[in-house]
């Protein structure tokens, strides 16, 4: 990813409505919704949520199809795990373990030797 697609990736998620639409198309997965559905869930008018949608189609984010009179969204997934590889890319000089913990510390789980659960120290 280049400097200016990342620059225009983040700038049209800089907005209330278009993160959140963003953030329920992550969770709704490749299938995406549709556009009248987004409307009703975030409770944006559609003329205004088409906008927003547009913007993150442009940036990259998004990508639109058509089903009879249905237009749908959803996340593309490549592209959004691009700009975060470009994002995360030069991190801890190169040793990601200095600033991503494994997931069992960063959800604040220890971990436990075997054989010694419920022990007492």
């Amino acid at each position: 990813m280049e400097n200016n697609d990342a620059i225009a990736a983040l700038a049209a998620l800089a907005h209330g409505h278009r993160m959140a639409a963003f953030r329920l198309l992550v969770q709704a997965g490749p299938s995406g919704l549709p556009a009248g559905v987004l409307s009703e869930r975030l409770g944006v008018p559609p003329s205004s949520l088409s906008f927003h949608l547009a913007q993150l189609v442009q940036a990259g984010l998004l990508r639109s199809w058509r089903v009879a009179r249905r237009v749908f969204y959803a996340v593309d997934y490549p592209a959004t795990r691009g700009l975060l590889d470009f994002l995360m890319q030069d991190c801890c000089m190169g040793l990601p373990e200095l600033c991503c913990p494994p997931p069992s510390e960063a959800r604040g789980e220890t971990e436990t030797k075997p054989g010694t659960e419920g022990a007492v120290s």
